[in-house]
């Protein structure tokens, strides 16, 4: 991780990053304690690992980043967003989405704004996303 990213990271966590990770981390346990919500679970894990540390990363389909599609890259995970969507989806996007019109008041919180809204997108719809370094 370059020096500016760290940077960005640590003021991320301290300016609205850390709640917002531990809203994924909610969701993801939320989702573990039923077995029919592990595969869920497992994506708000992955998740909330990038929101707490976004910049330095990026989120990409994992059809397009592996060449194939699979099981959450088809029909099951669009039918797996759907549900995601309506069970944690977007009560987490509504989180990104308030936090980012709050960081964006300040020109300094402009990059941050914009990475919750990145967030948001990724919180409506996050299964067959992969995060790989960017």
């Amino acid at each position: 991780m370059s020096p500016v990213s760290l940077l960005l990271n640590v003021l991320w966590i301290v300016l609205g990053g850390a709640w917002m990770a531990f809203g994924w981390l909610v969701a993801a346990v939320i989702m573990a304690i039923t077995i029919v919500g592990i595969p869920w679970a497992r994506a708000a894990f992955n998740i909330a690992s990038y929101t707490l540390f976004p910049f330095g990363s990026r989120a990409v389909s994992r059809a397009v980043y592996t060449g194939q599609e699979d099981v959450g890259t088809g029909p099951l995970g669009v039918i797996g967003n759907i549900i995601w969507l309506v069970l944690a989806g977007w009560w987490l996007a509504l989180g990104h989405v308030i936090t980012a019109v709050v960081m964006a008041v300040t020109i300094i919180g402009i990059p941050f704004a914009w990475a919750h809204l990145k967030l948001a997108g990724i919180a409506l719809w996050p299964i067959g996303k992969v995060i790989v370094p960017a």
